[in-house]
């Protein structure tokens, strides 16, 4: 199901560009210079959101395709591997075990007990 397009609001771009204006009026200005400053930002902003979408939309149709050659095709099958993960310990901690259990048997038979 495809959304509803959602149009950029010509009221808030105008609101934006006027603001634009305002912030950099020079002193003297008169209104009218002011409104036609505002008019040119807000061509501007229209045009750089018009580039957005088109790029946004190119990117889409990218990944689409991108993702339509990655999916294998539905005729083959799928082999399940499954990786055997091995632990390779270090020798240096059992050796010290068993000579601490072979130094514990000496003691022990040492003692007498």
């Amino acid at each position: 199901m495809a959304s509803p397009r959602k149009k950029t609001d010509p009221s808030k771009t105008r609101e934006e560009a006027m603001s634009v204006a305002r912030a950099t009026q020079r002193p003297g200005q008169s209104k009218e210079q002011t409104k036609l400053i505002a008019q040119g930002i807000q061509k501007g902003i229209e045009h750089y959101k018009k580039q957005q979408k088109a790029k946004a939309r190119e990117l889409d149709k990218h990944l689409k395709k991108v993702k339509r050659q990655s999916e294998p095709p539905a005729t083959e099958v799928e082999t399940i591997t499954e990786e055997v993960t091995r632990y390779k310990q270090h020798w240096l901690p059992w050796l010290l075990l068993g000579l601490s259990w072979a130094a514990f048997a000496a003691y022990f038979f040492a003692s007498g007990v």
